[in-house]
């Protein structure tokens, strides 16, 4: 690990002044701490932001739900209004780790971790995301574990968050202060496809700070959840995940909110499959002609084209849960 400079701060404004200065902030730390024991990441100045305000969990005006930046995991998950709102969060974030890390790592973290790709954690391999021009080592290398949905011939990683697959599903937005004042970001935004700057991972600005993410009020009632496939049942990420949300009314599905995990370059929405479920009357066969459009565009590397059956397996085994079969 390299030297390094710290500093707590005590207020959102001392925060972002550090920040402006280049400062790299930090609350649990369960994923940057890492990064620089490995000598990935080598920051000059850390800056606790532990002690801001940004740990409450709300219902918003219209009936969407405000979560702080700095809410943990495990808080998160097991609050009540989550819970009741958006099950779907709860069960990403329960997914998603160890309870030793939920404890420790927070929404906004969470959302801004880098990938788990192991040439990009090794730095003797070629990682565009982490040293850009020097090529992209999983193209031909071991790539089972990597993304099927899209890749560019500079990067071919996955996003690792679990939560971020519900957020996405659910067109959450997020909130950011900076030096230029507070600015709103759709998530379908926040996180960026790699194309050629794969080193550009989200759409913050320098010194800018999450203070929470939004998820938008939904028609009621609203019934979702969230599967991960894996390797192992143990903690391990996702080869493939589905988070759904659909509001059926009458008998008709009229709101439908899909999303996958563990196969694109950040969590993949999946319009396609939403299109095919609006207006229909929920079935076994609906789900399955359905989830045929979930792996549309995908490009499989020689390791991973079992991932195309099976995120549409995925998909179609998650509407069926979520949706209930006839």
């Amino acid at each position: 690990m390299h030297p390094f400079s710290f500093t707590k701060a005590t207020d959102t404004r001392e925060a972002l002044n550090a920040g402006r200065q280049g400062g790299r902030y930090i609350a649990g730390g369960t994923t940057l701490v890492d990064l620089m024991r490995e000598t990935v990441e080598r920051p000059e100045t850390l800056v606790d932001i532990s002690d801001l305000p940004l740990r409450e969990v709300s219902v918003t005006e219209r009936g969407g739900l405000r979560i702080g930046a700095l809410v943990s995991m495990t808080e998160t998950a097991a609050h009540p209004k989550v819970r009741a709102l958006f099950p779907l969060v709860s069960e990403a974030l329960e997914l998603s780790a160890s309870a030793q890390l939920r404890n420790m790592a927070t929404i906004g973290g969470n959302i801004m971790q880098r990938t788990r790709c192991t040439y990009f954690r090794d730095v003797t391999a070629d990682c565009n995301k982490r040293e850009p021009g020097s090529g992209c080592a999983a193209l031909h290398g071991f790539n089972r574990m990597h993304a099927i949905l899209g890749t560019s011939e500079s990067c071919v990683a996955t996003h690792a968050s679990d939560v971020a697959v519900a957020f996405a599903a659910l067109e959450a937005t997020v909130h950011l202060l900076g030096p230029d004042g507070e600015r709103r970001v759709p998530f379908a935004d926040f996180l960026l496809r790699p194309g050629n700057t794969p080193n550009q991972e989200q759409n913050i600005r320098r010194g800018e700070l999450i203070t929470a993410v939004e998820i938008p009020a939904l028609p009621r009632p609203l019934k979702s959840g969230y599967l991960k496939v894996r390797d192992r049942q143990s903690y391990e990420f996702a080869l493939t995940s589905a988070a759904v949300a659909l509001h059926v009314r009458g008998g008709v599905i009229r709101e439908a909110k899909v999303a996958a995990g563990g196969v694109g370059t950040v969590p993949w929405k999946l319009p396609a499959v939403e299109r095919h479920l609006i207006g229909e009357r929920p079935s076994d066969a609906l789900w399955t002609a359905a989830a045929e459009q979930a792996a549309g565009g995908a490009r499989p590397l020689e390791n991973n084209r079992f991932k195309v059956a099976l995120l549409k397996r995925t998909v179609e085994r998650q509407l069926r849960v979520v949706g209930g079969t006839k």
